[in-house]
């Protein structure tokens, strides 16, 4: 009998294959994860304390089309080539690099952007990407995910400076809308391959 944890994700069937080119295939997907991340990163609007970049839109598709285990590993082998020193954050090398950079106000959202990758890919998992509805619902949940810790840290970390409260003007309204709105293209596009992948077999 089926579980819903054993439900596949789009990288299942899109790439199917097994034994030693199963790990070949995550290896690719890790690499062009982590190279999607960091393209990402560079495309940007300047924003204070933290831009505008396309990475939360990467980030909820990476977890949805890999699954909760491997986009987990992708986004945080994105975040320890960054604490090693890579100029791979958004503002890198200019705002600084490494682990000094992670430290900043960016902070909390990077370490979201792992628990989005993993809350999202689980719901993924759960047959959360196969409808517009449910599938809006995983993205409001990876949305949460990458918030919350963002807006403490940055609360934690700039709250004098910015003075406490702003942390809503500083933390959540800049970015909410631009990234809701970068969503709605996972939320409309996930279900409609789903469509495509069941028409292709039937």
């Amino acid at each position: 009998m089926s579980t819903i944890a054993s439900r596949p994700v789009l990288t299942d069937l899109v790439w199917q294959t097994e034994g030693t080119a199963l790990w070949t295939k995550r290896l690719v997907l890790f690499v062009a994860g982590i190279l999607a991340l960091w393209v990402s990163a560079r495309v940007q609007i300047a924003t204070v304390p933290v831009p505008v970049t396309l990475q939360m839109l990467v980030v909820m598709v990476i977890g949805a089309a890999y699954g909760p285990r491997l986009g987990f590993a992708t986004v945080a082998g994105y975040l320890a080539l960054g604490a090693q020193g890579l100029p791979v954050f958004a503002g890198t090398p200019e705002k600084g690099i490494g682990l000094a950079y992670m430290m900043g106000p960016t902070g909390g959202y990077l370490i979201g952007f792992a628990l989005a990758a993993f809350t999202v890919g689980a719901l993924a998992r759960a047959g959360f990407d196969r409808n517009p509805l449910s599938m809006a619902v995983a993205m409001a949940a990876g949305i949460l995910a990458v918030y919350i810790p963002g807006v403490v840290w940055l609360s934690a970390t700039w709250g004098a400076a910015l003075g406490w409260e702003n942390w809503y003007a500083y933390g959540v309204k800049t970015f909410i809308w631009v990234d809701a709105l970068k969503l709605v293209v996972a939320v409309i596009a996930f279900p409609a391959i789903w469509k495509l992948v069941g028409d292709a077999r039937s």
